[in-house]
């Protein structure tokens, strides 16, 4: 099963990694045709209802494989309407074949120009994965012009569909992907303002890659036909990962997150390479927490930075009530950067993560306490090779193996995993990602800080998993970006610099 928005970026990363999108839409209006042709026979009427988007676009596609049918293309809209430059082609494409297409720019004044009586099949590829939320006009009452049409063969759904109406039958119902008003994650259906939940009644669904958890619902038979994604788009983090990171206009401060920086005391550069990081990757508001020795340097790096000094040259099991406190309301602790690994200290890091049931990145020497430790934390631990070994974890040189082996090793931790290396390997135990942008000159020390506040920042909003697959790629890809630009002999700041481009994406 694929949720609506990790197929968005299945597909986007599909793109980038030279599948364009135009291919699979090819692939997924032939898949909607050979559907038609298992359960009409050639000569029967079809009439594809078509929206202004991609998934429009497929039954576009679809009209074009259809020469044995008698076939009828409605967009709802004008061509100039239609949202994608493919799903615009395809369009041309049947008016320049002379295929029945007509735009319907009104439907509700003139429902008769949908043209669905005398259909056999009626094809709903008005809305996709993507829409979510109430059905809105003209959609809302073309969806009702359907199902009166449509009758709702229910049971009847598998009976084969005849081009003669001798028999009285309604209409077969194919939705393309979800049918339009079902929202494709919980299959459920949002009222309208007048409160009429409207989804079409669909009979049969063809889907595309992977099945949607809502399509279980729906009680029909389901399709999930193969248009060429590659197992890659899946698997590589990639652009698709970052249109997860979309923000509403209405905002505000406090919304995108709140982080804490627990560390510093050994080193003052940690703690604060990872803060600032926090900030560059979408943290409203990063807090860090360090011994009072190393404060006063910490708030010198930058005035964005809230700085809470405790007494002391090393972060001690005396400050757990004051550290406990801070850490309340805040949306995520990154836990270790620069704390050092003193007994006392150590001991702080298993006493604080035995109490707390918050969000947490772990870093540095606080991973090795992890495994010893019983908390209800949700934690993405961050090891480089040595680190994960320390913690009792595996090693591999080749990537493939060493991913299969770290996806045990969080299995039996209990947390989510970024093993740090040439291919970063994210795991929660059950999926896994990986992510392949970075290069040789992020060897240098602090790299890994910079990766944790970025982890953190984004854990802010998102699940463990995706935070870490894309705090990898942007940290990588913020690196690759210094390297383009100036060569090798980087520093950590330089991919602080870059983060908020690295974490844009055009789409």
């Amino acid at each position: 099963m694929i949720t609506a928005q990790r197929m968005a970026s299945v597909d986007a990363n599909a793109a980038a990694l030279g599948v364009p999108r135009a291919k699979l839409m090819e692939s997924a209006g032939n898949a909607i045709a050979r559907e038609i042709r298992s359960i009409a026979d050639p000569g029967s009427t079809v009439t594809l209802v078509c929206g202004r988007g991609n998934n429009g676009g497929d039954a576009l596609v679809a009209a074009r494989f259809l020469s044995d049918f008698e076939v009828r293309v409605r967009l709802l809209g004008r061509r100039e309407s239609v949202s994608t430059g493919i799903a615009r082609e395809n369009w041309d494409a049947l008016s320049a074949a002379e295929i029945d297409a007509r735009a319907v720019a009104a439907p509700a004044a003139e429902p008769a120009s949908l043209d669905l009586e005398g259909s056999d099949v009626i094809v709903d590829a008005m809305l996709g994965t993507g829409v979510t939320g109430a059905v809105r006009e003209p959609e809302r009452t073309v969806i009702r012009r359907i199902n009166e049409v449509g009758g709702g063969r229910g049971s009847d759904a598998d009976a084969s569909t005849s081009g003669s109406h001798a028999d009285a039958r309604a209409p077969t119902v194919v939705a393309v992907d979800v049918p339009s008003g079902v929202d494709a994650d919980t299959g459920e259906v949002e009222p309208g303002p007048d409160g009429e939940r409207l989804a079409v009644e669909a009979d049969r669904v063809v889907t595309f890659h992977d099945g949607k958890p809502g399509l279980a619902t729906l009680g029909v038979p389901v399709t999930v036909a193969d248009i060429g994604i590659p197992e890659a788009a899946e698997l590589f983090t990639g652009p698709g990962d970052l249109l997860a990171l979309g923000r509403e206009p209405e905002s505000h401060k406090g919304d995108h997150g709140e982080v804490l920086v627990v560390g510093g005391g050994p080193y003052t550069g940690a703690p604060t390479l990872a803060a600032r990081s926090a900030l560059r990757a979408g943290a409203d508001l990063v807090r860090v927490a360090c011994p009072e020795s190393v404060a006063r340097e910490v708030q010198g790096f930058s005035e964005n930075l809230i700085v809470h000094g405790f007494a002391g040259e090393t972060l001690a099991p005396s400050h757990l009530d004051g550290i406990s406190e801070l850490a309340e309301g805040r949306d995520v602790v990154v836990f270790g950067p620069g704390l050092g690994d003193a007994d006392a200290t150590l001991e702080f890091v298993e006493r604080f993560l035995g109490a707390y049931d918050g969000r947490a990145v772990v870093d540095a020497d606080a991973l090795q306490v992890v495994p010893e430790v019983e908390t209800d934390a949700t934690l993405v631990c961050t090891p480089h090779q040595g680190e994960l070994r320390r913690m009792g974890g595996p090693s591999a040189e080749d990537w493939r193996e060493r991913a299969d082996l770290v996806r045990s090793f969080a299995a039996d931790l209990g947390h989510a995993v970024l093993v740090k290396g040439a291919y970063d390997v994210i795991t929660d135990g059950e999926a896994l990602r990986v992510n392949r942008t970075g290069n040789p000159g992020m060897t240098v020390g602090g790299t890994g800080d910079v990766l944790a506040g970025a982890v953190g920042a984004l854990a802010c909003t998102q699940s463990p998993l995706q935070a870490a697959a894309i705090g990898a790629y942007a940290n990588g890809r913020a690196g690759d970006l210094v390297v383009d630009e100036r060569g090798y002999g980087l520093v950590a700041t330089d991919l602080i610099d870059r983060l908020p481009e690295a974490l844009r994406t055009d789409e």
